[in-house]
């Protein structure tokens, strides 16, 4: 007698792991990730960021401006094997000039890893990062780093984290040894020791360890499962990323207790990842990731159901049918065909511009999944073209990285060339190289006289007379949503005050229209 589907589906989502790494640039996050995937046995030989000549690159950070900077500015997806578990890795970047891409990305897992350097301890980027998690109520697995070097007192991290995020810790290895002494861990879960190299119990490091450890139990919370996947409380490991110490431990322990994927939330409804018919979410677009073929990669979160390759979706949105011909899964740059895929997998499916960032595909319901967000940009800067034969080239460039989310692109209503809006200046630096490389296209930035952006709603016969009345200060965002430009924090408040009956927000939900 066959399986019922549901049984099937149930059992394989079980098995899914979807969880994003973050954390302060330089803590370790990337090189994390690489010895993840060596761990995992999904690579052979882990890279070091900042690699040189010959020495291996990493895995995750595949584009051009990532390998120079030694930083990661592109959300990478992995999926291996590891533990009877389907891991969906996404490695986020660290540097707070790419928050939405961040944002978007802790839209589509059900864990975070959180990285936390042993010397310098919770950092800025770090507790704005645990912010976004505890919006969403995403569990938290604290990884603290770097233990092979000198570092703060371990009982003296652990309140750091307690105290500045508010978040109950819960040890669950312990360092022995540190800095150039560090070498290895003991579990207080299975009472084992797992060193690098043989150690006796007369070692002043053990004797040390089992000091620290008693104090630990007698002081800090169990683990408490229930208060975990609540997001009230953290698992810590101890380890150094970079000598692949503890990276076991962390691996091993989200195949114990890390979340199954979670039910996600739509206009109308909670879906549960096990039912039995197929919806997705589109949290990332990635332009050019093989620049022979100009390829445009949507990765969507399977929402429920077994997804299953040539099957036909919903595409809720334009409400038309869209074919999976071809969804892959992705291993960073590398990639192999998806023959099924179940809730909590997240799949590329290749498109020529017509999923975006926050689409919908169900197999037969009109859901729009919520909580993906575009933010005012901070910082808004005019496009110069240097060649004015490339004028078709950069529009339709602009568009491609635009929907990718690289930038924010607003066109004036007064005709002028079109603004770009970013959150911070890493990513100009961002739009400029990658129109250079993979478009051919060079431009420079000038200065606008506005600083602010905010989207309009409201009646739309009184939207469109502000529009007339401001036609200098207006412009279309890439959804064609009206977007007022004001020059200071002064103007816009006057402009609020002077227009009662529309709403500006500096906040879109994508799929926010005028009404």
């Amino acid at each position: 007698m066959s399986e019922a589907p549901s049984a099937e589906i149930s059992r394989e989502i079980a098995r899914r792991r979807t969880f994003a790494i973050i954390s302060h640039p330089d803590a370790g996050k990337t090189t994390l990730t690489e010895r993840i995937l060596r761990a995992g046995g999904a690579i052979q030989m882990a890279g070091n960021v900042r690699a040189k000549g010959e020495r291996r690159r990493t895995k995750s950070d595949w584009m051009g401006i990532e390998r120079d900077r030694g930083i990661s500015v592109v959300t990478s997806v992995m999926t291996f094997e590891y533990g009877d578990c389907v891991f969906n890795l996404l490695d986020t970047p660290g540097h707070e000039d790419f928050s939405e891409d961040t944002y978007r990305t802790l839209t589509a897992v059900d864990c975070a890893v959180m990285v936390i350097d042993a010397a310098k301890g919770i950092e800025d980027r770090t507790r704005k990062l645990f912010e976004i998690c505890r919006l969403r109520d995403i569990p938290i697995v604290t990884f603290i780093n770097k233990m092979d070097r000198e570092a703060q007192d371990c009982f003296a991290l652990l309140d750091e984290i307690a105290s500045t995020l508010a978040l109950d810790t819960s040890p669950a290895t312990w360092p022995i040894g540190r800095a150039a002494k560090f070498i290895g861990t003991y579990d207080l879960r299975t009472k084992e020791v797992h060193t690098k190299e043989p150690v006796g119990e007369d070692d002043p490091r053990i004797i040390q360890m089992r000091e620290e450890v008693e104090l630990a139990e007698a002081a800090l919370p169990e683990f408490d499962r229930e208060s975990f996947d609540a997001g009230h409380l953290s698992p810590v490991f101890f380890g150094s990323a970079m000598k692949e110490i503890g990276v076991t431990d962390l691996l091993d322990a989200l195949v114990a207790y890390g979340p199954a994927p979670r039910a996600q939330q739509t206009e109308t409804r909670e879906v549960k990842a096990s039912e039995d018919q197929v919806t997705a979410l589109v949290f990332k677009i990635q332009a050019n990731m093989d620049p022979n073929h100009r390829d445009r990669m949507a990765f969507a979160r399977v929402c429920s159901g077994r997804l299953t390759r040539g099957m036909r979706l919903k595409h809720v949105r334009t409400g038309k049918q869209f074919a999976l011909h071809t969804p892959q899964f992705f291993f960073a740059r590398d990639r192999q065909l998806a023959e099924e895929a179940f809730g909590g997998d997240v799949v590329g499916i290749p498109n020529h511009g017509t999923l975006r960032i926050g689409d919908t595909l169900s197999e037969n319901e009109d859901l729009r999944f919520t909580g993906v967000p575009h933010f005012a940009p901070e910082i808004l800067r005019r496009v110069r073209l240097d060649d004015a034969m490339k004028a078709k080239k950069l529009r339709q460039a602009l568009v491609e990285l635009a929907e990718e989310g690289v930038v924010q692109l607003f066109r004036p209503q007064d005709g002028l060339s079109p603004i770009v809006g970013v959150v911070g200046t890493l990513q100009l630096d961002v739009l400029q190289s990658r129109l250079q490389g993979e478009y051919g296209v060079a431009i420079g930035f000038e200065s606008t006289p506005y600083s602010l952006a905010r989207w309009i709603t409201g009646d739309r016969a009184k939207i469109e007379a502000f529009q007339d009345l401001n036609r200098s200060a207006m412009a279309d965002d890439l959804d064609g949503d009206p977007v007022f430009l004001a020059t200071s924090s002064f103007m816009m408040r006057r402009t609020i005050e002077m227009n009662p009956d529309l709403e500006f927000h500096d906040i879109k939900q994508i799929g926010m229209a005028s009404v």
